[in-house]
């Protein structure tokens, strides 16, 4: 008897869950701006012809797949950000249906796997990686690891396993550094289920093989290549923080961003206790289920744990992962271990929406800010910097972020024209807190 490529029901399931993935993603589709820099940066880019460095193994950002996908789309859908976020958010709800099937895959039935699925795309990671068209390469190589997961599950023998793997690395790694997490995750996998450990091993075998010429082409660039901003800065030490740092984020409400955890240490003690509790939940639930969320995140965040700064995006990969262990664990549990899983499961829920509405409002304002810098600069009559102040209760790190680096938007040459002052300094312009420019007497 021939085996089915999927299981029973799998093509509903796939269907129904890139539909209601759709349907609860609707903030960030209805974004008409842009988040930041690199939006506006790759857009030039597109326009310019730039090359995506297929051959560039000396760069410390080596991602030709992300950098021509990326520029494909610019050229086609920048002028339009709905249609741009559209694409992005079906690429990341084709996430979601891989995971459901993976999930089922290892046993989830399919109420579960959907959940487990629609609770990824509504967490803070991945509301962060859909709705922030820089974070294209998280969705690119965390699609490439899935789709192996999927592959390996169905496929008869090991070496059918190990081409899928090769591959499925190579795509990966084209697309972005994160993929090395690949091997790791197979190993993960190769320990926990026991039914396919051959077609595991042969696929973790094959895909490290690919990591290792990888790195062999890549490490000097990855180790000594000229990078911008610290967070790339590598240090051992920084493992456990950064480790810690992602299921703490989780449940933390008011956050937008990793990084800025800390600020809020009342916030990050409950939610430390909250995550103690929840290990407590999976470890009644089933031991399994522990030692799988901490040895799985662990090898889905290995290649950033030792960056000097955490990210929504990077536990992209770790959050699909996360929500599949906690809808399993959700099954199991009973009394308080249920009731746990389901609070840390609803924070974190409510805080990928709480990051879709911030996406979206800081898009409103891009939509106004930039259009209206490059008419100022337009309108300059010397090649002189225009100095813009934001005004009292305007969002500043907005408009950094907007004002960096930006080669042209709109064919109006910026790059060091503009420069951000601080409240009181002498400007040409004031930012109002609704993105628009207003000019001050000089």
């Amino acid at each position: 008897m021939t085996r089915p490529a999927l299981p029973a029901g799998g093509a509903r399931l796939a269907l129904g869950v890139v539909v209601l993935a759709l349907l609860v993603q609707w903030p960030l589709i209805a974004n008409p701006g842009y988040f930041s820099h690199d939006e506006l940066q790759w857009a030039a880019f597109a326009a310019a012809g730039t090359s995506p460095g297929w051959g560039a193994f000396d760069t410390f950002q080596y991602r030709p797949l992300t950098f021509a996908l990326w520029m494909a789309l610019s050229r086609a859908l920048f002028e339009l950000p709905v249609l741009f976020h559209a694409a992005v958010v079906a690429l990341g709800s084709l996430n979601a249906a891989l995971l459901a099937l993976a999930a089922r895959g290892f046993g989830l039935p399919p109420r579960a796997s959907a959940l487990a699925a629609l609770g990824f795309v509504l967490s803070p990671f991945a509301a962060y990686a859909h709705g922030w068209v820089g974070c294209l390469a998280d969705l690119l190589w965390v699609a490439a690891a899935l789709a192996l997961a999927l592959a390996v599950q169905h496929l008869r023998r090991p070496w059918q396993a190990a081409l899928a793997a090769a591959l499925a690395t190579a795509v990966g790694l084209l697309a972005k550094e994160a993929a090395l997490a690949i091997p790791a995750l197979l190993a993960v996998a190769w320990i926990f289920d026991r039914a396919r450990r051959p077609r595991w091993l042969a696929a973790g075998l094959a895909s490290a093989a690919v990591a290792a010429l990888y790195l062999a082409l890549r490490l000097p660039a990855l180790l000594h290549a000229p990078r911008s901003g610290g967070q790339y800065t590598l240090g051992l030490a920084q493992l456990p923080l950064r480790w810690l740092e992602y299921p703490l984020f989780a449940p933390l409400v008011p956050a937008l961003e990793v990084f800025t955890l800390w600020q809020r240490p009342w916030a990050v003690a409950l939610a430390a206790l909250l995550w103690l509790a929840l290990l407590w939940a999976l470890w009644r639930s089933a031991p399994r289920l522990l030692a799988l969320w901490l040895l799985g995140s662990g090898a889905a965040l290995l290649p950033v744990l030792p960056l000097g700064a955490a990210w929504n995006h990077y536990a992209y990969g770790a959050a699909a992962l996360a929500a599949a262990v906690l809808a399993a664990g959700w099954r199991r549990a009973r009394g308080a271990a249920r009731a746990v899983i389901a609070a840390y499961a609803l924070l974190s829920v409510l805080h990928g929406l709480m990051v879709m509405l911030a996406l979206q409002r800081v898009g409103r304002l891009q939509a106004v800010f930039s259009p209206a810098l490059a008419a100022a600069v337009a309108a300059r009559p010397d090649d002189g910097v225009l100095r813009l102040r934001p005004a009292p209760g305007a969002k500043d790190w907005v408009f950094r972020r907007l004002t960096h680096d930006i080669p042209q938007y709109a064919g109006v040459a910026i790059g060091a024209r503009v420069e951000l002052v601080p409240a009181g300094a002498p400007a040409d312009y004031e930012i109002g807190r609704d993105g628009r420019l207003h000019p001050l007497p000089r």
